[in-house]
């Protein structure tokens, strides 16, 4: 059977091009970036490489680049690393799990986390970043792009208010590097994670950059690796994949890719409107990445629409890979002001570089008859239909 991969956001592929990259560090050359001897100095000027091509992805500095395992941890190396008891954090209600949990930790040992209401697009409101800051603010943390409906914050907004009441600003780019121009200058950030398996990079790959002068205590106790801000012997193979994904993200930002992905992406958008009755698209109308739609199908349950589209070879999600397991709604969708029903009933499909028109199709064809068969079995859908309107 031929298959759909439409579930980018929870993991992309890893590009040809990375891999071929990857291969000999996890080979002939397995030299520790820290040995002082020839092989050690073959790992490290290849690691350096890499930094800096993560670095220019971001608009930074090589040095001001960290490497870590993933979004998980660069959220919580920022959040830990910096705040402690007394301290008042400002985020929002929409933000990954790993700041999320990361708030709640901090409120355990003493911290005042402040989380700030979207709207129904699942926007922050600048002012009230602006009216949350209290003197004993000691950061503020809010995302870049949903990982679950692809909508932008104002982050270069925020980026200015943190900067002028002279607070720290991280800002979660996991869903957002690669697939938007990210500059860490414009959005005037101290900290950023970035997570290389939404980039085509390899899993347990990733980064946080920390601006010069910022002060991060490490979470991981040991050597000096990584400017002393993450101890342990860095994973080589994963971080010259990382660079290598970075420079073939900013190639591809550079050129006609992101708008012909916005286009497939409205185009499934608008085919599912015009054939599931009642289908919608959450944050319509707001800035969103090129690549993710969240779709409610009224009268179904989104984890049966999964679960019928993966007997037709086609892969989605209801939304975060790291909900998957919960039987809770998405978080997202609640703090948009969704009725519990719609966001049950919500779908999400994500693009990647290599997702062919094909794909898109074969989704086409099979999306509205199995939510037409799941609707014919639904109680809410019947009791829906039986509703003079």
């Amino acid at each position: 059977m031929e298959t759909a991969y439409l579930d980018n956001n929870a993991t992309a592929p890893v590009l040809p091009e990375v891999l071929e990259a990857m291969q000999p560090y996890l080979g002939e050359r397995f030299g520790n970036p820290s040995s002082p001897y020839g092989r050690g100095r073959e790992a490290r000027a290849a690691m350096e490489t890499a930094r800096e091509r993560v670095a220019r992805l971001l608009g930074a500095r090589a040095h001001e680049v960290v490497f870590t395992s993933g979004g998980s941890e660069g959220d919580t190396a920022a959040l830990l690393g910096l705040v402690t008891r007394g301290d008042h954090v400002i985020t929002s209600a929409v933000e990954h799990h790993a700041v999320l949990n990361s708030c709640r930790f901090l409120e355990r040992t003493g911290v005042e986390v402040t989380y700030l209401p979207v709207d129904r697009a699942g926007r922050v409101d600048p002012a009230a970043v602006r009216a949350a800051l209290r003197p004993s603010t000691r950061l503020v943390s809010v995302i870049l792009a949903s990982n679950e409906t692809g909508v932008l914050q104002p982050i270069e907004e925020i980026g200015r208010i943190a900067a002028e009441a002279d607070v720290w600003f991280h800002t979660d780019a996991v869903q957002a590097a690669g697939k938007v121009p990210v500059d860490v200058a414009r959005i005037r950030c101290d900290l950023l994670t970035l997570s290389g398996h939404k980039l085509h990079a390899p899993l347990g790959s990733g980064a946080l950059y920390v601006r010069s002068g910022t002060f991060l205590r490490p979470l991981v106790q040991g050597g000096p690796q990584e400017h002393g801000f993450r101890a342990g012997t860095e994973n080589l193979p994963a971080i010259v994949g990382l660079g290598v994904a970075a420079e073939l993200a900013a190639a591809w930002l550079a050129g006609p890719s992101p708008a012909a992905m916005a286009s497939e992406r409205d185009r499934l958008e608008r085919t599912v409107l015009e054939q599931v009755p009642g289908a919608r698209v959450n944050g319509a109308g707001a800035p969103r990445i090129p690549n993710t739609t969240s779709l409610v199908l009224p009268g179904v349950a989104g984890k049966s629409v999964v679960a019928a589209l993966d007997l037709e070879g086609i892969a989605a999600s209801t939304g975060s890979a790291c909900s998957s397991g919960s039987s809770e709604p998405p978080h997202v969708l609640v703090a948009m002001g969704l009725p519990l029903e719609e966001a049950y009933a919500t779908v999400r499909f994500s693009l990647g570089k290599q997702t062919r028109p094909a794909e898109v199709d074969q989704l086409l064809r099979c999306l509205p008859p199995v939510v037409a068969r799941l609707r014919e079995v639904s109680p809410v859908w019947s009791r829906r239909a039986a509703v003079p309107r």
